[in-house]
């Protein structure tokens, strides 16, 4: 898969499409295991993940490994433009860190919220950072770049509004973060030559 700033790596192809499985299977599984009574609706995923989950590290480990495949994916994602890149990565790293710092069994977690913001924020503003400088080709037509940053934004405020609000918390945060899980994998995709020329775009050597 060529770009204007060389190929995408194949260990770029793989962490991109084993993100989303981790996180949606992961907030599937770590859901079926609690206590019947459970909302994924209005439940959190980090909630799934809290001291108070029961089997509380198959959420952990998803997460983790989320976050490590989102870096692993900034690392191979070559064709992007670095700033993108390291945004992803930080998203990875916050995420990580999401894991690291688990909801206590009652009230919050500063250092968990912290991270869990810097996490979606990251991951929502990617996109917008991906065109290259100057006039050489783009390998992902930006204004693509910019309408998935825009969506991926807007899902986040959502989320924002229904914490606050109290209402569908859960349905908002998985609908948001599973947006920004897939959203990788459809930009590895994208460069993919068959895709590329499908949009019209002019492969580079």
């Amino acid at each position: 898969m060529r770009g204007s700033n060389g190929s995408v790596r194949w260990f770029a192809v793989v962490s991109a499409a084993t993100a989303p499985v981790l996180l949606i299977g992961g907030w599937t599984v770590a859901a079926a295991l609690q206590p019947s009574g459970f909302d994924s609706l209005r439940g959190t995923i980090s909630a799934l993940a809290g001291h108070g989950a029961t089997h509380r590290w198959v959420m952990t480990l998803a997460l983790l490994g989320l976050g490590v495949c989102h870096c692993v994916t900034a690392l191979g994602l070559r064709p992007v433009a670095t700033p993108a890149r390291v945004m992803l990565g930080a998203g990875g790293a916050a995420t990580v860190l999401v894991a690291a710092f688990p909801l206590p069994r009652t009230g919050s977690s500063g250092a968990h919220q912290l991270a869990a913001t810097v996490a979606f924020a990251c991951l929502a503003l990617w996109p917008a950072l991906s065109r290259i400088p100057g006039s050489a080709p783009q390998p992902v037509p930006p204004v693509l770049m910019r309408v998935a940053a825009g969506v991926l934004v807007t899902l986040v405020v959502v989320f924002c509004a229904a914490l606050a609000a109290g209402v569908l918390v859960g349905l908002a945060e998985r609908v948001a973060a599973g947006a920004q899980s897939l959203w990788p994998l459809t930009t590895v995709l994208a460069l993919h030559p068959r895709a590329r020329a499908a949009l019209g775009l002019t492969r580079t050597s």
